[in-house]
């Protein structure tokens, strides 16, 4: 979500200025219109996906490797679309008409999903006890399904990357009420996250898993609804600011000037004979050489064939560069190897969304043996508490220790904190495959039950699943936030919404990576001596062995995040400086 563009959009490139008499910021007064916007929207859509695995498998009859195959590319296509979402709201259409065409979308696509269990002829018929009754979703009934599911994915590439910065939008950033303002919008889209993923991981998930799917993706329905309404009754009140451009076209300028001039010899043209050109409208502060990369030194070289323009700039910007540009693609080119390293890191957070909940409703999910049984789905509320609570007792009890000790602002560097975290996801993982293999052990020795079309019930309780979530959330709260941070920090000012995308792009790659890893395993492991390890019922299979195989990845992965760390050089540091020693 969500979380990740959080801080990654605070800084917005804005076409409007404290002196223009035609800009009227409203600040609080529009707050009840956008909050509560964010407030339904989340509710709403988070209502609706954080059972999805569940309603795949229980009213469409799907296996379970279809079901967290669809929800794994599902999630990943959502991730990837802010790309070209926040591309398209930047250079054409702007904050608010892209929130508006995104929301009513997402209500399409809520609306489509509770219309496919409403209506009897939009999902199979209700599976019986045995297997061999169960029929799966005919072509049509799918093919609506992933309309609803295509109408979320746009919705979300429009939603995900501008709905923060268009809320800060509403406020004046030259005045020091409007950048309170800022911030306390900031902590206000914390508390509806955190609200919605409460209520939604609670309140909806009962209601859809015990009272009635229809009524329970309904509700979520008419949320966004209401989140469509409360948006455009503020519509005449809000600061729209228009497209001023996307930063991708420098980019695409510099890498295109790069390969015209490509046979020319650096050697030749001193540093200082380089084009330094910088535009006095630009955000971006002053970036000092880097030695990285020199290749692309050459797409500001200064050859007969460039004009100059008399204010200075170049006359054809395809041809000639400014050393700032260059430098500015080469702090997006630095932070590509960190960014995979965490692509690869999020994949343990996949499982912990995904198969977990397999574990869980093959667990005993009883509270001390009463009849209450907690939904398999909430069994994620306890990753988000685990990162709720360890935050604030970081920032304020552990930070202050730190920096005593470490003689850094903060404690640790942003790529210490995000190798603690990688860390802590490989325990998260060796604990999961030891509780996976307890649960299967008392399921087969042990079982209370049988669950319909999977197998025997674990007399194993399913609070044994609340340490791997507790690490996986703990984990997050050092990896994620610190990326958040680090990518806020490390792009030039006019790219921190790319930066925003970029971070969902790697999201994207780790659930299209989990759908990748999940056939791969289920196909090698389908004719072994050891059976099948992802099975339609897990006590037949090896989930266990499955978690140690991504175990043995992210030692890997973490290898390489350290090899990276210790190359990377932070923004704005020359090259005789190393990232080990700044913040």
């Amino acid at each position: 979500m969500d979380k990740n563009e959080m801080e990654s959009l605070q800084s917005n490139e804005k076409s409007v200025t404290d002196d223009d008499p035609k800009i009227n910021y409203k600040g609080w007064k529009v707050m009840p219109f956008i909050i509560g916007n964010e407030t339904f929207e989340k509710l709403g859509t988070i209502g609706t996906l954080a059972n999805l695995l569940v309603y795949l498998t229980t009213v469409f009859n799907l296996s379970n490797i279809a079901a967290t195959n669809i929800v794994n590319i599902f999630s990943g296509s959502a991730n990837l679309a802010t790309l070209p979402g926040a591309f398209l709201c930047d250079t054409y259409f702007g904050r608010y008409k892209t929130l508006a065409f995104s929301t009513f979308a997402s209500f399409l696509g809520l609306l489509v999903i509770q219309l496919t269990a409403w209506i009897k002829n939009m999902h199979p018929p209700q599976c019986g006890k045995e297997s061999s009754t169960c029929i799966g979703p005919t072509t049509g009934q799918m093919a609506f399904l992933l309309l609803g599911l295509g109408f979320l994915i746009v919705g979300a590439a429009g939603i995900r990357p501008c709905n923060l910065a268009f809320g800060a939008d509403q406020f004046n950033p030259k005045t020091e009420s409007g950048k309170k303002g800022i911030n306390s919008f900031f902590n206000w889209y914390f508390f509806t996250y955190t609200f919605a993923q409460m209520v939604s991981l609670s309140l909806i998930v009962y209601i859809q898993s015990n009272v009635s799917w229809s009524i329970g993706l309904g509700i979520p329905a008419a949320l966004m609804l209401l989140s469509c309404v409360v948006f455009f009754l503020g519509s005449k009140s809000y600061v729209k600011v228009k497209a001023t451009g996307s930063p991708v076209t420098s980019i695409v300028q510099v890498i295109v000037a790069a390969i015209k001039k490509r046979r020319l010899n650096l050697q030749e043209y001193p540093l200082v004979s380089l084009f330094t050109y910088m535009s006095p409208q630009s955000i971006n502060s002053k970036l000092p050489y880097t030695s990285q990369f020199r290749f692309l030194d050459k797409a500001a070289i200064i050859t007969p064939q460039d004009h100059i323009n008399p204010n200075g700039s170049a006359f054809d910007p395809w041809n000639l560069c400014s050393m700032q540009q260059v430098e500015e693609v080469k702090c997006l080119l630095r932070v590509i190897p960190i960014w995979i390293s965490g692509m690869l890191y999020y994949v343990v957070i996949v499982q912990q969304n995904t198969m977990t909940v397999f574990q869980a409703l093959q667990a005993d999910r009883r509270i001390f043996n009463s009849d209450f049984t907690i939904p398999e789905a909430s069994y994620i509320i306890f990753m988000m508490l685990s990162l709720t609570i360890w935050l604030p007792i970081y920032d304020r009890q552990i930070v202050p220790s730190l920096q005593r000790l470490t003689k850094r602002e903060g404690g640790f560097t942003l790529l210490q904190r995000m190798g603690i975290g990688m860390f802590i996801s490989i325990i998260c993982m060796i604990v999961s495959g030891v509780v996976e293999e307890r649960r299967r052990t008392m399921a087969l020795t042990k079982p209370i039950g049988v669950e319909p079309r999977k197998g025997a019930i674990s007399s194993m309780s399913g609070l044994w699943l609340i340490p791997q979530l507790t690490l996986a959330g703990l984990s997050d709260a050092f990896t994620m936030v610190a990326q958040v941070e680090f990518y806020y920090k490390q792009f030039p000012e006019n790219m921190r919404s790319l930066a925003g995308s970029l971070l969902l792009c790697g999201l994207a790659g780790s659930s299209y990576l989990s759908s990748l890893l999940i056939s791969i395993i289920h196909q090698m492991t389908a004719n072994s001596a050891t059976g099948n390890w992802l099975p339609q019922d897990l006590n037949k299979g090896r989930l266990d062995y499955f978690y140690y195989i991504i175990t043995g990845l992210e030692v890997i992965n973490f290898g390489y995040f350290l090899l990276c760390a210790k190359w990377y050089k932070y923004k704005g540091i020359g090259s005789s400086s190393s990232s080990l020693e700044l913040d």
